[in-house]
């Protein structure tokens, strides 16, 4: 097994805050705007820019959520592998508000329908988009692209995109491996 840097801790950074601009530009003061981290690894990416977006934006008031969505998945329960559920965290109402989806690779989009099927427990929202640090192309099943992604790479389907955080994997780094 083989791997090789796509994107090294500064690069993170920058990408994350051009990330943050762009949803700035968007939703200006995050009034009627819920950004919701995607269980289990969007919700680092969703709590960086949050964090960005407060300390280096100036932004007072943002809605941070995390949505698991291990039950809505369309392949839950055709495995063998037992499957452990997330916390959700949605402490505000999503009906009538424009939600921004937050997940660290964009792959199949299979993990994003069974988002967009999972909020509907939580209300109707206006307008939902996509943040995606890494948009993996070439490897959709279904019709599903980001509003806004942070780096999009050209990965066959033997080859995985790794994202390892600070905050749960010691280092912020980004890896293309090959198996």
């Amino acid at each position: 097994m083989s791997q090789k840097v796509l994107l090294t801790s500064k690069e993170i950074n920058i990408i994350l805050h051009r990330l943050a601009c762009q949803l700035l530009e968007n939703h200006l003061d995050f009034s009627n705007t819920a950004l919701i981290g995607i269980q289990p690894r969007g919700v680092y990416l969703a709590e960086r820019l949050t964090k960005i977006l407060k300390e280096d934006y100036k932004v007072k008031h943002i809605d941070l959520g995390f949505l698991d969505i291990t039950f809505y998945r369309d392949d839950f329960g055709r495995s063998d592998k037992t499957l452990k559920a997330n916390t959700t965290k949605m402490d505000f109402l999503v009906e009538n508000r424009n939600i921004v989806f937050i997940d660290d690779v964009l792959y199949t989009g299979r993990s994003i329908r069974a988002a967009l099927t999972a909020i509907q427990s939580f209300g109707r929202p206006i307008d939902i988009e996509l943040l995606t640090l890494i948009d993996r192309r070439f490897s959709r099943h279904l019709p599903i692209q980001p509003n806004y992604r942070g780096r999009q790479v050209d990965a066959i389907n033997e080859e995985k995109v790794k994202v390892m955080w600070e905050e749960n994997d010691g280092k912020d780094i980004v890896y293309l491996v090959n198996k």
